[in-house]
């Protein structure tokens, strides 16, 4: 039988478990688009329904990978075709989250603004004003503890988004 001095050390010397954020994705486009959640393997495909569809999965360190790609693409088997993707990546590092955003194969949201903002107001937010990415490095770090957002096709007033 363990007496109340060991469990106590036992207790002190535990890791401390801090909550982390998620990745979540807001589509306030008219249509609908499909996501697949990409690390050492492949996710089912998501749909995101038009007008106000979420997608969110906590932050998780990929084991492989070490970070995660949220793809998007308007082809509901567009991850397979080529088809222009959107990717929302993430790489979870204690207690920070780095995440950026780029394209492949072509823009997925022309002319429609894209904002992907930590719930952290301090933290930096990454804005296509039209769909496209400026030029210069779009990756941003913030703490792991609040929610990262990617919004499509977001308001064009300054926000909220």
């Amino acid at each position: 039988m363990l007496n109340k001095a060991i469990l106590l050390a036992l207790a002190a010397a535990a890791p401390l478990v801090s909550a982390v954020g998620s990745a979540k994705v807001l589509n306030r486009c008219s249509e609908s688009v499909t996501l697949w959640s990409v690390g050492q393997s492949v996710s089912a495909p998501y749909t995101i329904a038009a007008n106000g569809g979420v997608y969110g999965e906590q932050f998780v360190r990929d084991p492989v990978t070490g970070g995660k790609s949220l793809k998007i693409t308007k082809a509901s088997d567009g991850l397979y075709t080529g088809a222009p993707q959107l990717n929302f990546a993430y790489s979870l590092d204690g207690d920070k989250i780095w995440y950026d955003l780029s394209t492949v194969f072509g823009d997925v949201f022309p002319g429609k603004k894209l904002v992907e903002f930590s719930a952290d107001s301090s933290c930096p937010a990454i804005v296509w004003a039209n769909g496209t990415p400026p030029s210069g490095s779009q990756v941003k770090v913030c703490g792991s503890g609040q929610d990262v957002t990617l919004v499509l096709c977001a308001s064009t007033d300054s926000g909220p988004w």
